[in-house]
C-alpha cells in the first residue's frame, strides 16, 4: 500500500497554497475546505459543478476522521449540494468518495445537469459531451457565485 506523506499529498499541497486553485476556496475553516476541481492532465476545460470537500488535516481513511471532522464534512455536503441546486441548472447532486488515487479524505460533490442522458448519471456524469465545461474564468466565476450563496445563506439562517 502506497501511503503519501503530507509533503507528497496533492491535497495538502493545495491547502499550503501550492498549485492551481481557480477562484480560491468556496468554503474554508480550521477542519475542512471546499473548492472547485481544476484541470487534470492536459485538460483545458473542466466540468462545471465538480466540487471537492476535503479535510485540512492529512487523513487517509474515513475511519480516522474525528467526529467533528465527519460532522463538518456532512454539513458541507448538504450546503454545497443546496448551493449547486440553486445556482446551476442541475436537478440532482451526487456525493461520493473513493480515496484510492489520492489517500487524503476528499468527497466529490457533483451536480447533474438537466437533460443528462441516463448513461451519464452517477460517476459518469462529467463524461457527458454536452455538459457545461469551462476554463479558469468560468470556474472562478462559479466559485465566486457558490461562495456568495453560502455567505448569503449563513446570513439569512442567523436571523
Amino acid at each position: 500500500m502506497n501511503i503519501q506523506t503530507e509533503n507528497e499529498c496533492i491535497i495538502c499541497r493545495k491547502h499550503r497554497g501550492e498549485g492551481k486553485l481557480f477562484g480560491g476556496f468556496i468554503y474554508e475553516d480550521d477542519l475542512i475546505a471546499a473548492s472547485h476541481s481544476t484541470f487534470w492532465g492536459d485538460e483545458k476545460r473542466h466540468y462545471l459543478g465538480h466540487i471537492f470537500i476535503e479535510t485540512k488535516r492529512h487523513v487517509p481513511e474515513y475511519a480516522d476522521l474525528t467526529d467533528e471532522e465527519a460532522q463538518r464534512i456532512g454539513l458541507y455536503i448538504k450546503r454545497i449540494s443546496k448551493a449547486l441546486l440553486n445556482t446551476l441548472d442541475v436537478e440532482h447532486v451526487y456525493a461520493f468518495m473513493i480515496v484510492d488515487g489520492v489517500p487524503h479524505i476528499h468527497v466529490h460533490v457533483i451536480g447533474r445537469y438537466r437533460g443528462a442522458p441516463r448513461e451519464y448519471w452517477g460517476s459518469k456524469v462529467d463524461e457527458w459531451p454536452e455538459a457545461p465545461k469551462g476554463g479558469e474564468a468560468e470556474i472562478t466565476k462559479l466559485t465566486t457565485k457558490l461562495r456568495q450563496y453560502l455567505i448569503d445563506q449563513a446570513c439569512c439562517n442567523e436571523k
